[in-house]
């Protein structure tokens, strides 16, 4: 039976301490924050400084990262299964509806946008990979929480204050929790003209590897409202292949995708 390294674990919360605090530490503050004796952080940070994974100022004897995990972390980054089956599904949902179509997970407080596949219409949502949005103003951000417990939901929405964004952002978290609570019961959720004026949006969530990922399709309200159901089978159909694992479905919708034409205007 494979067992648990108490170094390993020792290790990954050192980064994450250095996330956290964003400035260069000493060994006794590490060692006071991840709960070890200064003699077993210093041999934690020696093995690391080797590595090549830390630095060491000349004066100071602070420690602080270097470039190597980032690099590293990127490489991964470019093969994640969580980013190959975003990439499929909104190139799916994109081709059947000619709206842009987005996929994020969360972020601290912000859905993180992993994955975006622009519209065939002149007109149409623009935004890029790695920018945020507010979980509380965007159908992706109800989406996610939805997957996670009360707890956590009123977590996420504590780290970051609810701004207004326009006349109907919703700020009050005791009302946009509601909001999610009935995004679980139906299924799906939605956004209109709450982050940007004007523009609406249709998301489904669920669990990849066990991590919250949601959908959505994004674009003019008007469009989104004159589309709605036909865009919300949609959705619920890359929902049922992409979070249930449903193979057969997936096939089915990417043979329905093909034989679909989409309007460029």
């Amino acid at each position: 039976m494979a067992a648990t390294v108490p170094a390993v674990a020792r290790t990954m919360s050192i980064f994450e301490v250095f996330a956290r605090e964003q400035r260069e530490l000493t060994n006794s503050e590490i060692a006071r924050f991840i709960g070890v004796a200064d003699s077993t952080c210093a041999d934690l940070l020696h093995t690391l400084y080797q590595a090549g994974y830390v630095t060491r100022t000349v004066r100071s004897k602070r420690f602080y990262p270097t470039g190597r995990l980032l690099v590293a972390a990127h490489d991964i980054v470019k093969n994640d299964p969580l980013v190959q089956i975003s990439r499929e599904a909104i190139d799916l949902l994109s081709e059947i509806t000619g709206e842009t179509a987005l996929c994020g997970r969360l972020d601290q407080g912000f859905v993180r946008i992993i994955g975006i596949q622009e519209g065939s219409y002149a007109l149409r949502y623009v935004m890029k990979i790695g920018e945020k949005m507010a979980l509380h103003a965007s159908s992706l951000g109800k989406a996610l929480l939805a997957q996670v417990d009360d707890a956590e939901v009123a977590r996420q929405l504590r780290i970051k204050s609810l701004r207004v964004l326009t006349p109907a952002s919703v700020t009050d978290p005791e009302q946009v929790a509601a909001d999610v609570a009935h995004v679980r019961e139906r299924g799906w959720a939605e956004s209109r003209s709450e982050g940007v004026q004007g523009v609406g949006a249709l998301a489904v969530g669920g669990l990849v590897g066990g991590e919250p990922v949601a959908i959505s399709l994004t674009g003019p309200q008007s469009r989104i409202d004159d589309h709605r159901e036909r865009y919300l089978q949609a959705l619920l159909q890359v929902q049922a292949a992409v979070f249930n694992q449903d193979a057969q479905s997936a096939r089915s919708l990417a043979a329905k995708s093909r034989r679909r034409t989409v309007p460029s205007t």
